[in-house]
């Protein structure tokens, strides 16, 4: 079983994420299981997909507006947000709106090109799951979220900058 890191441990990876086929059909929905679905396929099939067994995750592309399934967050157990190369940052955009616009609450699982490097960045944006890029040891990614013990900016983590941290913490002076 394929595993991702969750809540900052590795765990096993119950969920089956369905993506288009070569000429862009949707996939074929199993009966039963956990499946993370894409927008455009939650999108064609919202109500065959609510009547079938299993929990229910939807997967945004770094393209998606996150508005588009705002409504729709009641029904998910897991929104993922798909990277598709490591350097385009608009997946760590739409995590922060799911969180601080939209209130998403629950799993939010980075997948695709999801490599150790990136991880402390991407849990400050909100992620707290991620399905590593085959060949990243999850084991050994653990240690990126010690990689920094401190952050200057605002953050979904911390909404206060460093600056203001420093200043709460410091006596007053009269």
């Amino acid at each position: 079983m394929a595993v991702i890191i969750k809540n900052r441990q590795v765990a096993n990876n119950t969920w089956q994420l369905l993506r288009a086929g070569g000429e862009q059909t949707l996939p074929a929905v199993p009966p039963t299981g956990d499946v993370i679905v894409s927008l455009a396929q939650w999108q064609a099939q919202k109500e065959a997909l609510l009547a079938r067994g299993g929990r229910l995750g939807v997967w945004l592309a770094n393209t998606d507006d996150p508005a588009n399934v705002a409504a729709d967050l009641k029904h998910f157990a897991v929104v993922a947000v798909d990277f598709p190369h490591f350097t385009d940052g608009r997946g760590s955009s739409i995590a922060r709106l799911l969180r601080e616009r939209y209130g998403w609450q629950g799993e939010l699982r980075a997948i695709g090109d999801v490599i150790r490097d990136v991880l402390f960045y991407l849990s400050r944006c909100g992620f707290d799951a991620f399905e590593l890029k085959t060949g990243e040891d999850a084991q050994a990614a653990l240690s990126a979220f010690d990689d920094f013990s401190e952050a200057y900016q605002t953050s979904v983590e911390r909404p206060q900058p460093l600056f203001r941290r420093r200043a709460a913490a410091s006596p007053v002076v009269s």
